[in-house]
C-alpha cells in the first residue's frame, strides 16, 4: 500500500503531513477546496499552501472537493482503496465563533463529513490507518472547573491537583459542560470515529490537539492564536484579547511534530485509540507570555485591545498530558518548543513578498 489520502490538504497539519510522508516515499492524494477562506477571509486562504505543493511534490495528486460530496468520495476510494495506506482526516471547519454563526454547515463538515470518510473506509480500505484530527474543545469547559490560581502573567492550576504538573488526560468527562456548537460537531466526531475502530474494527487514533502552529500557519483572528499574534505583531496591526485578561493558558504543538505523531501510529496502529496530544508542560504560554516574547524577538509593540467577554466554552488554562502517547509510542517527543514555534513563524512572514492578513494587503509594511 503506497498511497495517504489528507483531507485538508493544503491547511497547516494536511500541508505538514504531505511533504512529511511525501519524504517516506508515499503518493499524496489531497483534498481541500479553501473553505477556510470562506470561514475567515482571504487572508486566512490555503491556496498558496495548495500551489506550493502542487509545484515541489513529484507525487502530489490534488482535488478541489468537499468531504461532503458522498458520490465523489465513493468514487475516489474505489479507485484508490486498495492503494491506501492511510487517512489523516485534517479537514474541519475549526472556530466557536463561526460555527455559532452557521450551526448547519459546521456540523455537516465537522460531524457528517467525517462519518462519511469512515464509512467509506469501512466499504473500500478497511486494512488502511485512519487518523482524526479532534479537539480538547471536546471537553467543553470543564477545564475551567479546576481549581485555578491567577499568577502575574498566567493562570495555574494549584499543584495541589493531580493535574498539576503534568497536564489534562482522556479521563477528564466530556459531559454535563458547555462545549460550544464547534465542541458539540467535534465531540460527534470524534466518537464516531472512536466507534468505527470498536464497533467495525478499523485502525482508528484520535488526537485531542491542543493548539496547533508552525510557520505555514494561514492563521486568522477566529483561529491559529499564535501565528496570528506574531504576525499582527510583526505588521503593525491591532490584537484582541478575548477575557480572562490574557492570562487563558495554551500549549503549542508544531505542525511537524503532530507529523512525526502520525507517522509513529503509521508504524504501529491501534484500534479504537484517543489521546490527548499537544505541547504540554514543555511547550505553553498565556497570551500575555505570547505577546512579550514576540515583542523581544521583533523589537515592535503589539497594540492591543482587552474585551471582558470570553468566547463562548473557551479555556481558561490547558496543558495537554502527553505520557499516554508518549507509553505507547516511546519514539515521540515534543521537540519544538514556543520560541522555535515564533521564530520559525516570524522567518516564514518575514521573507515572503507579499503578507495578506485578515484580508488585508500589508505590502507596505517594512519587515
Amino acid at each position: 500500500m503506497t498511497t495517504i489520502l489528507i483531507t485538508g490538504s493544503s491547511g497547516l497539519i494536511g500541508s505538514e503531513s504531505a511533504q512529511f510522508f511525501h519524504e517516506k516515499g508515499f503518493d499524496i492524494v489531497g483534498i481541500d477546496n479553501d473553505s477556510r477562506a470562506t470561514f475567515f477571509g482571504a487572508g486566512a486562504s490555503t491556496l498558496p499552501r495548495r500551489i506550493e505543493l502542487q509545484s515541489t511534490l513529484a507525487r502530489y495528486r490534488h482535488y478541489n472537493e468537499d468531504i461532503r460530496n458522498v458520490p465523489f468520495l465513493e468514487s475516489l476510494f474505489r479507485e484508490i482503496g486498495p492503494s491506501l495506506a492511510g487517512i489523516i482526516h485534517t479537514a474541519a471547519q475549526p472556530s466557536h465563533d463561526w460555527a455559532s454563526r452557521d450551526p448547519l454547515t459546521d456540523f455537516s463538515v465537522n460531524a457528517q463529513g467525517t462519518v462519511n470518510l469512515l464509512e467509506m473506509t469501512r466499504l473500500y480500505a478497511p486494512s488502511s490507518v485512519f487518523i482524526h484530527c479532534s479537539t480538547n474543545k471536546v471537553y467543553g469547559d470543564s477545564p475551567n472547573r479546576l481549581p485555578l490560581v491567577e499568577l502575574p502573567t498566567r493562570w495555574e492550576v494549584d499543584q495541589s491537583h493531580h493535574y498539576a504538573g503534568v497536564g489534562i488526560d482522556t479521563t477528564m468527562s466530556i459531559d454535563q459542560c458547555l462545549h460550544s456548537l464547534f465542541g458539540v460537531s467535534k465531540v460527534a466526531a470524534d466518537i464516531a470515529t472512536q466507534e468505527y475502530g470498536r464497533y467495525f474494527g478499523l485502525k482508528t487514533t484520535t488526537f485531542r490537539f491542543g493548539c496547533l502552529t508552525g510557520p505555514g500557519h494561514a492563521a486568522a483572528e477566529l483561529h491559529g492564536f499564535l501565528a496570528f499574534l506574531v504576525r499582527c505583531t510583526l505588521f503593525g496591526r491591532p490584537y484582541s484579547i478575548f477575557g480572562y485578561k490574557g492570562k487563558q493558558v495554551r500549549d503549542n504543538l508544531h505542525s511537524r511534530d503532530v507529523a512525526e505523531a502520525f507517522w509513529q501510529v503509521f508504524q504501529k496502529p491501534g484500534v479504537g485509540k484517543v489521546y490527548n496530544l499537544g505541547g504540554g508542560v514543555t511547550s505553553n504560554c498565556s497570551v500575555l507570555e505570547a505577546i512579550a516574547l514576540t515583542e523581544k524577538k521583533t523589537g515592535r509593540t503589539l497594540e492591543v485591545q482587552v474585551c471582558d467577554g470570553a468566547r463562548t466554552g473557551d479555556h481558561i488554562w490547558w496543558v495537554s498530558d502527553n505520557r499516554a502517547f508518549e507509553t505507547d509510542y516511546p519514539e515521540w517527543s515534543v521537540k519544538r518548543g514556543i520560541e522555535t514555534c515564533i521564530d520559525e513563524i516570524l522567518e516564514h512572514a518575514g521573507r515572503k513578498d507579499t503578507t495578506v492578513l485578515e484580508g488585508v494587503d500589508l505590502r507596505s509594511k517594512t519587515v
